[in-house]
């Protein structure tokens, strides 16, 4: 049976909630100058800057628990909720175990916040009551484990999958090769209001805060892109106004949940329509807004270099931007304890873990323990992975899809 829902009878949100949020004082957060915390500040050596810091120190934000170490769980797809995306006892196993397994952060795959936003079959929603009671079950036990918890907000955009929802997909222009139509400044607005709703959803059921997903070419990655977002409603054309649609979700999520719940954003740097040089300034200007608790960088590989042939590794780009109280993490590769090491050497405040955490629900205990741990040789059996809480319908996905992952 569901766990009852934290103060589900007197937390339900007000009508004012659901409508459009109302902007903070500022017209917008861009403008916003922040004072540098000492941990984060950017100093003229990243080395400098986490010198003395460890993988197993505790990481305070500025809203909500501090996380017991600098690990966070990636936000995985593995396609295993129902298929009105209500959680199943696989996937709630799944995540509880890596809340076990030491996480200091234990992230949801990506959760759709309305149904024209699902982009695969098998995907967790957060979109109506119905999804709620597997949620608050889920939160509590990652809560018992130690772990604080997050739900990744989502919408595909022309990346959804019409045939799962109806169709038309959404985007900012029309893309008839994706099934796509340009949305309306009212349904963008209404986009703003259902992220917002869903993350009052998550704080109903008890998670300890939410993550935007802004990162790989989906609907709030797609209002970034100034190869195709040329709307002239405020909502494209200029780098600002590109950003007003992230921003009014931004800003909309801090002003209707709590003093304690934290809020976080994931950003592709680079790719999917977005230079480097804007990727920086995007990153700038969320990392100083005062509004978010931790923004990670999705880089693919941690020591990646930038595609568009700048110099240096594409981390440096952004390891010493001023990031305020705001907590910078990086993904991509990280497979031993001494990846995740360089990462904070190289000015990151927390290490996000993707295949690793496939591969071991407890890297990061290993990890902690162990200096010179690595993970397990690839390719593994489907047995050893069904050990580390890996369900059978995780299982196909990542046999389909990683060639080198699952024998």
């Amino acid at each position: 049976m569901a766990a009852p829902v934290p103060g589900a009878a007197t937390s339900q949100p007000s009508p004012a909630r659901r409508t459009r949020p109302v902007p903070l004082p500022a017209a917008s957060f861009l403008g916003v100058v922040v004072e540098d915390d000492p941990v984060t500040s950017a100093t003229p050596s990243s080395t400098s800057r986490s010198a003395g810091r460890s993988l197993a120190d505790p990481l305070s934000l500025g809203h909500g628990p501090a996380w017991r170490n600098r690990f966070a769980l990636a936000p995985l797809t593995n396609t295993q909720s129902n298929p009105d995306g209500t959680l199943t006892d696989d996937e709630h196993e799944w995540l509880a175990a890596r809340g076990r397994g030491g996480f200091g952060l234990v992230m949801t795959a990506a959760a759709y916040v309305a149904p024209a936003g699902q982009a695969w079959g098998g995907q967790l929603g957060i979109a109506s009551e119905a999804h709620l009671p597997g949620l608050a079950r889920l939160a509590e036990a990652l809560r018992e484990s130690g772990a604080t918890s997050s739900v990744q907000l989502h919408h595909g955009g022309q990346r959804a999958d019409a045939a799962l929802h109806g169709g038309p997909n959404q985007c900012p222009w029309d893309a008839p090769e994706k099934d796509a139509v340009a949305m309306t400044t009212d349904e963008v607005h209404r986009m703003v209001e259902d992220f917002v709703a869903a993350a009052v959803l998550a704080e109903r059921a008890g998670f300890d805060g939410v993550q935007l997903h802004g990162a790989h070419g989906y609907l709030l990655g797609q209002f970034l892109d100034g190869r195709r977002n040329h709307r002239t409603d405020g909502y494209g054309g200029s780098l600002a106004d590109r950003q007003r649609a992230l921003t009014e979700v931004v800003e909309g999520v801090r002003a209707a949940t709590g003093p304690d719940f934290q809020l976080g954003l994931r950003l592709t740097p680079e790719g999917f329509g977005i230079p480097l040089e804007e990727g920086v300034e995007t990153t700038r200007d969320f990392l100083a807004s005062g509004l978010l608790d931790h923004l990670d960088l999705s880089l693919w590989d941690v020591r990646m270099r930038p595609r568009g042939g700048a110099d240096g590794l594409l981390v440096e780009h952004f390891a010493g931007l001023p990031r305020g109280g705001t907590r910078l993490g990086v993904a991509g590769g990280v497979l031993s304890t001494e990846d995740a090491q360089w990462c904070l050497e190289q000015g990151a405040d927390f290490v996000t873990v993707g295949v690793g955490a496939i591969l071991h629900h407890d890297f990061a205990d290993r990890a902690l323990a162990d200096p010179a741990f690595r993970v397990r040789q690839r390719p593994v059996t489907r047995e050893e992975l069904r050990a580390e809480s890996v369900g059978d319908r995780f299982l196909d996905y990542l046999a389909a899809g990683w060639d080198d992952l699952v024998t």
